[in-house]
């Protein structure tokens, strides 16, 4: 078995705690969107699969795993003012304030991780910019040698576009990567690219859900040192 030289992670449900972030902020989001009108903000909220009165998400929801591109268009038919680039302007604004909550505290986690020589990437299907703006915020910016979301020019996951690119830009081989996702998304991008694929439970997906497309899930990401070093006992020695 190869070595473990690189990690590319989602970020939403992966390094940020989705329901903690994006179910509370959601529901500000809706209400914003429609000046207060709490029946209208219910209607608009169904069709992204967002319950205003339990403030979940559904599993299904397409702001789960698809793009802004996507949410943009199935939220387009409730605002017949505003033309689609302009409904996708207004979600990556809002999104890039949606403050963050993280799955494990990153910095000691990602340091660790950089101290053992492993190269990081994030893939995501956030946009590229409110990805950074979180990223920032929460001070781990620079721990990433890569950084793409869906309008990076790498295609959106499941397609495995983005996680190809981080190997071009590591030139690490894929087999020497682990993809580490909440969504089914991600382990079909990670298995795409020929990677190993690590599933977490911060995300709104079920174990039962996730186990049979990656060779391991955890509770979350802070678990991935212990996961790896059980990798490294299998290998062969020098």
């Amino acid at each position: 078995m190869t070595a473990i030289r690189g990690i590319i992670f989602d970020k939403d449900g992966t390094l940020f705690d989705f329901g903690a972030t994006w179910e509370t902020w959601a529901h500000g989001f809706l209400l914003r969107l429609t000046n207060g009108d709490r029946s209208r903000a219910k209607r608009i909220g169904l069709d992204i699969g967002y319950d205003t009165t339990r403030r979940r998400f559904d599993r299904d929801s397409v702001v789960i795993a698809g793009t802004p591109d996507e949410v943009a268009a199935a939220l387009r038919s409730h605002f017949g003012d505003l033309d689609h680039a302009a409904v996708l302007d207004l979600i990556n604004d809002e999104a890039k304030e949606a403050p963050q909550s993280e799955a494990t505290p990153l910095q000691p986690l990602l340091q660790r991780f950089r101290d053992d020589g492993i190269a990081l990437g994030v893939a995501t299907n956030d946009a590229v910019e409110p990805a950074l703006t979180h990223l920032r915020a929460a001070g781990v910016e620079t721990f990433f040698d890569f950084i793409a979301g869906f309008d990076s020019g790498y295609g959106a996951k499941p397609a495995p576009g983005q996680l190809q690119a981080f190997c071009s830009a590591t030139g690490l081989p894929p087999e020497s990567v682990i993809m580490v996702g909440d969504s089914l998304h991600d382990l079909h991008a990670g298995d795409a690219a020929g990677m190993r694929r690590v599933g977490v439970l911060t995300g709104l997906a079920d174990e039962d859900t996730l186990r049979p497309f990656a060779d391991a899930v955890l509770p979350h990401i802070g678990h991935l040192p212990d996961w790896i070093a059980g990798q490294r006992e299998g290998l062969p020695k020098p």
